[in-house]
């Protein structure tokens, strides 16, 4: 996150479009009230601005102990008053706010303490009442980060997410809402954060006074080991890279690395044609210790990878696409957002019935850009486009049962959790099924128009409107079709619904039309060989979906079992562990070996599996060899793929 100072306050920002923003104030605030479906205690949120400034002042120098400790004082009136844990996290689409690890709150006003209770029906809202005379009341607590994996701080670095550390009071919406907030880091800590620093003093950093949905939407990397990179494109606004690393070593770039880093940028700038930012930065943890993310901002985005991601660059194409998708999200969910995902605060419900549009089609624009930066090469992209597609051809058995609209509610519903058969249950699929939904409208768009026109005129009149502006504008599913029969006129609204609202929808027809298709070898591509390779890697899984139906982790564990595939139809349970293959201790050469040898046989292929404390085996009854998928062209048609994934110039 840059450090560069914003032109004009957040309410000047809003006044840029004060249409607009009067016109999604009105929409939203009378759907509020049933909204909710919240205690009647906690008062609804209006649009009107809190009186007083609240203060915040975080102590996360506490890396041993993983302890976050905060202050808060915040201007009262006498009377009843409810303090709130954001609830409905934007970027997560659920109720996914980690109250439970609040501790320790205590609520004071002039040196004497006060009596507060949780709500009845609301773990998020905490009430307290006023005496007469006090102006202020003083909150403390902790926030105790986790201690078992997925770490939010380590000796070394930090991930500090505002909405993790603050109460703030009910009945106003989040933007009228103005904090002062401060944070005391290890000695000798560089941080990287969208927030404007105010002061300096030793290891505290006071920031300037912001909304506090700004607040929230502007988290903080920091760590002992820090670089920042200059990444801005040419007459566009500042945008830098900050890494935080496990140590010195991880944060050494490459000449080359430096160049498709800033391409990726200025690709990005060449699509939209504008930007919805002062200033950008991308947050990026290098570690083996804290915990992978990825979680858009307005003008930052949280990202982590494994430490060696510059290291051994060679071999880490699988992820390179995160900041990619992250930063197109600055002007998709962001700036543009479904009307349904829009709310005045962090405790009213959120819907997530575009998700499709939101994630799906940043996912495509992720892919896009990595390639068009040169992030990835042609062939990298057509690969990790393969094995997208080869999961909607083979391992989705649950478009049997399930719309991929319908699991826009996953986030609610899974709270992104495992689930023991996901290719049946499935999840999220609106991600990457997004992306084929997306890329089939790409190469309609460019047939129709004798490739005059593409989804990149779609970017630029949905997502490029409004250049500088920081007013949130809402979409609804007809303003995505109108934007698109402004492109080219068309029934886009049948195309988009046989494809979100049937059972079995045709994810593969954008594939050929854009001149490839999928086949399968019995041997990996390159890319998917990293996936193998890399057992260190956040993303990996070995993967035998293509043939025996199993996805495992490095040491054998089953993660999935494709519904009705050769492996499930063997009894093979996810949470299993393979211990032997045909009698010979596990590992994933030997059982590539024995799939290989199976083909064309008649003898099953008996794993040995030890689950719930017995061993048992299964006997896979398959002999198609190893299966891998591949794009290849289609000849005699245009190739509408190449033309995406050229760099603009």
């Amino acid at each position: 996150m840059s450090r560069a100072t914003p032109t004009g306050s957040p309410v000047a920002r809003l006044r840029r479009f004060p249409a607009l923003a009067l016109a999604v104030s009105m929409a939203f605030a009378a759907g509020t009230a049933c909204a909710q479906s919240r205690s009647a205690d906690v008062p609804p949120p209006q649009d009107t601005p809190y009186p007083g400034t609240v203060a915040i002042h975080v102590d996360a120098s506490d890396t041993a102990q993983g302890i976050f400790r905060v202050h808060e004082t915040v201007p009262v009136q006498p009377g009843a008053l409810t303090l709130l844990y954001p609830k409905w996290i934007p970027g997560d689409h659920s109720p996914s706010g980690p109250v439970a690890m609040l501790a320790g709150l205590r609520v004071s006003a002039n040196g004497k303490p006060l009596k507060w209770t949780r709500d009845k029906y609301d773990v998020y809202a905490f009430h307290l009442d006023v005496p007469a005379g006090v102006s202020s009341v003083d909150v403390d607590f902790q926030y105790l980060s986790s201690r078992d994996g997925g770490y939010e701080m380590t000796d070394r670095m930090l991930d500090l997410e505002w909405n993790k550390v603050a109460l703030y009071p009910a009945g106003h919406f989040s933007r009228g809402i103005t904090f002062k907030p401060s944070v005391t880091l290890p000695q000798g800590w560089q941080f990287g954060s969208a927030l404007e620093t105010a002061s300096r003093s030793g290891d505290t950093t006071t920031f300037k006074l912001v909304p506090f949905n700004t607040l929230v939407d502007s988290p903080i990397y920091a760590g002992q080991y820090f670089k920042r990179v200059d990444l801005t494109p040419a007459g566009g606004a500042p945008v830098h890279l900050d890494i935080v690393a496990d140590a010195p070593k991880y944060l050494e770039m490459t000449p080359e690395q430096v160049k498709v880093h800033r391409a990726l940028v200025a690709q990005a700038a060449k699509l939209f044609g504008s930007h919805h930012y002062d200033h950008y930065d991308f947050l990026f943890s290098l570690s083996d210790q804290l915990g992978g993310n990825g979680l858009e901002h307005h003008q930052s985005s949280e990202n982590g990878l494994g430490a060696d991601y510059f290291t051994a660059w060679a071999d880490s194409a699988p992820g390179r696409d995160l900041l990619a998708h992250e930063y197109t999200h600055s002007w998709n969910g962001k700036f543009r957002r479904p009307a349904d995902l829009w709310t005045p605060n962090f405790n009213v419900p959120m819907g997530d019935s575009l998700l499709w549009v939101y994630e799906g089609q940043t996912q495509y624009w992720g892919f896009v850009l990595t390639a068009r930066s040169g992030m990835w090469s042609p062939q990298e992209f057509r690969d990790a486009l393969a094995m997208v597609a080869a999961n909607y051809d083979r391992n989705r058995e649950g478009f049997q049962w399930r719309t991929l609209e319908d699991t826009t509610n996953d986030p609610t519903a899974a709270h992104r959790t495992g689930l023991p058969y996901r290719s049946w249950q499935m999840s999220e699929e609106y991600y990457s099924a997004g992306q084929m939904v997306w890329l089939e409208v790409d190469a309609k768009l460019r047939s129709l128009t004798h490739d005059k026109k593409s989804l990149d005129d779609f970017a630029r009149a949905f997502f490029g409107v409004d250049n500088g502006s920081f007013v949130t504008r809402t979409y609804t599913f007809d303003d995505v079709v109108a934007a698109l029969n402004g492109v080219a006129p068309y029934d886009w609204a049948s195309l988009l619904r046989a494809h979100v609202d049937t059972l079995d929808p045709p994810l593969l027809d954008g594939l050929e039309g854009t001149g490839w298709k999928l086949v399968y070898t019995d041997q990996p591509s390159a890319y998917e060989k990293q996936y193998d390779s890399r057992p260190q890697s956040p993303r990996h899984l070995f993967n035998v979906t293509w043939s025996i139906g199993l996805t495992m982790g490095a040491d054998g564990e089953i993660n999935d079992v494709r519904w009705d595939g050769p492996a499930f139809r063997a009894g093979v349970s996810t949470g299993a562990t393979i211990v032997a293959v045909n009698g010979k201790d596990y590992s994933k050469d030997v059982l590539k070996d024995a799939i290989a040898a199976a083909k064309g046989g008649k003898e099953p292929i008996k794993l040995l599996l030890k689950f719930q404390g017995g061993y048992r085996t299964a006997a896979v009854d398959y002999h198609g060899g190893l299966q891998y998928p591949h794009l290849v062209r289609v000849e005699g048609t245009p190739d509408y793929l190449s033309q995406i994934i050229a760099p603009r110039r």
